[in-house]
């Protein structure tokens, strides 16, 4: 028995867990080297929606830490090897939850003698919930060719303070560039 109570509390952690995490996807194009590229300008997208200014900076400055990091140079240059852009939008969810207030599981053999009726009480209520999704891609400045998306969204807390926002999105980016870049197929 106390097996499975510290089985469910484990899965009870693990899904909670999943909850907050953030999930990231992305692709690239195969037949490209991304060796190649040394400098990067930041481009905007057609008929993508501009953040405010702050959010902007914010999300520029956490892909630039990590381009960074990977050896790529920024430059404001028109001739730069890579082309990056980069596309946000929140989206809203809606979570309904129940409560049972008793036991309720009707008809049945119950102290003794014949139970004809479930007990307790059921509440319902519904929540809001946000999510948040931020799409990077790269693009070949030849063609103008789309060679890599990273995409990755999160459930946001709209009361978090300004620190936190800024945290998650420096631990998202992080992650959506861990596998950047591919690796040269072999």
């Amino acid at each position: 028995m106390r097996k499975i109570s510290l089985l469910s509390a484990l899965f009870l952690l693990l899904m909670c867990a999943a909850a907050v995490a953030q999930d990231v996807r992305y692709n690239f194009d195969k037949e490209t080297d991304f060796s190649k590229f040394k400098t990067y300008t930041w481009v905007v997208l057609k008929d993508a929606k501009p953040l405010d200014d702050i959010q902007e900076k914010q999300v520029k400055a956490a892909v630039d830490a990590q381009l960074a990091q990977k050896g790529l140079t920024k430059t404001d240059s028109d001739k730069a090897d890579l082309y990056v852009g980069y596309q946000a939008a929140v989206g809203q969810e809606k979570e309904f939850t129940t409560y049972n207030s008793g036991w309720g599981y009707g008809p049945g053999w119950y102290g003794g003698g014949w139970y004809g009726g479930g007990g307790g009480m059921t509440t319902g209520q519904t929540s809001t919930i946000y999510v948040g999704q931020l799409s990077i891609d790269l693009y070949n400045p030849a063609g103008h060719d789309l060679i890599w998306r990273g995409v990755v969204s999160k459930e946001l807390d709209p009361k978090a303070k300004p620190e936190k926002r800024e945290k998650n999105l420096n631990k998202a980016m992080t992650k959506l560039f861990k596998n950047f870049p591919p690796k040269p197929k072999s």
